[in-house]
């Protein structure tokens, strides 16, 4: 049995989530009212997992999972709302050491419960198996919440031999990712400077409220420049381009140059922005040996079988290891697929890049 702690401060949204999870046959469920009744819970209970509201009197979520993090490091999954406010606030809580999030329903709650209530077991359900205790990441967020220095991934430049030259000329980095995402995402880029050579396109699933602020977070923390691709826009080095959410990102070719593209999601990819569709159009417009793909921690396989087929076409791969990633299911499934050139904990990859990189 998973047990699962509901913390809400609404006594309907309560009810609704337990009934959610009442009809599942493999979870024990309490609830908490507020933050400090989650802290007593969290000691007396011992929940595998934890839902978290981010709005409540007393003690709201983020000082809540603080808490949480510091006394007893648990799988949370943020309850949002599709606000601007809500999604900063909810990348703040990505940070600090949530696994993932919900995005509560508009509108009439009690009316509207079953639009997300197959993706919140799916991610809790998901979250229940993440590895906290030996993420580095958890403890770098715990340190920056507290005021200490954060540990900074190394970059390139150790002298180390790899079988691979790296390419010449221009290419693109393609980068996917899902649960966990955000913090693998500032670990990835944080290292490159600014002149980085080849342009980086990044799937993130994630809903379209929240890629924006999620891009503007990383431009304000990276030497690259981030951006949110929303229209055609040409690809340039020391670039970062971030899909928009419930849509996918694209490479195609205008005028002879290589552009991203947000594009419709289409029902044969089943999440989105979809890091298959990405990299299956890349490799339209490009040859394989100019690209690198990365895939980095989430649920499912997007991804895993574009980049097996790009590792086979002459392109380089590298996987997130198991040791750092949330949830070991993307990059897992590449890995299982033959499809990595390169396992690597998350704090490695940015260096294993500059390798591949001319």
């Amino acid at each position: 049995m998973i047990k699962l702690l509901v913390v809400d401060d609404s006594a309907l949204v309560r009810k609704l989530l337990v009934q959610v999870f009442a009809a599942e046959a493999d979870f024990e469920v309490e609830v908490a009212r507020d933050g400090a009744e989650a802290l007593t819970q969290l000691a007396r209970f011992g929940p595998d997992v934890i839902t978290l509201d981010i709005h409540m009197p007393q003690m709201d979520g983020l000082a809540c999972l603080d808490r949480i993090m510091l006394e007893r490091p648990t799988p949370v999954v943020m309850v949002s709302t599709l606000t601007a406010d809500g999604a900063e606030t909810t990348l703040e809580a990505l940070r600090l050491g949530a696994v993932d999030f919900v995005a509560k329903p508009e509108g009439a709650v009690s009316l509207r419960i079953h639009e997300v209530a197959s993706d919140l077991v799916a991610k809790v359900r998901a979250a229940a198996g993440a590895r906290l205790s030996s993420s580095h990441r958890l403890k770098e967020r715990v340190r920056h919440r507290i005021g200490g220095a954060p540990s900074v991934p190394s970059s390139a430049g150790g002298g180390e031999e790899d079988e691979h030259a790296p390419a010449t000329g221009r290419g693109v980095v393609l980068v996917g990712t899902s649960t966990g995402g955000p913090p693998a995402l500032e670990a990835l880029l944080t290292p490159l400077p600014a002149d980085f050579p080849w342009p980086i396109l990044v799937a993130q699933h994630m809903p379209a409220t929240f890629t924006g602020p999620l891009a503007q977070r990383l431009d304000r923390l990276c030497a690259v420049t981030v951006v949110e691709v929303s229209r055609p826009v040409s690809l340039e080095p020391g670039h970062v381009y971030v899909g928009r959410g419930d849509a996918d990102i694209i490479v195609s070719r205008r005028a002879g140059d290589l552009v991203a593209m947000a594009a419709p999601p289409l029902a044969n990819y089943p999440w989105h922005p979809s890091v298959d569709r990405l990299v299956t159009s890349a490799m339209d417009h490009t040859s394989a040996t100019q690209i690198v793909g990365i895939l980095m921690t989430g649920m499912g396989n997007d991804g895993a079988q574009a980049m097996t087929r790009l590792r086979e076409q002459g392109g380089r791969t590298i996987a997130e290891a198991e040791d750092s990633a949330v949830v070991w299911g993307m990059p897992g499934e590449l890995v299982k697929a033959g499809g990595a050139d390169y396992v690597e904990s998350v704090g490695e990859i940015a260096a294993r890049l500059q390798m591949l990189t001319p």
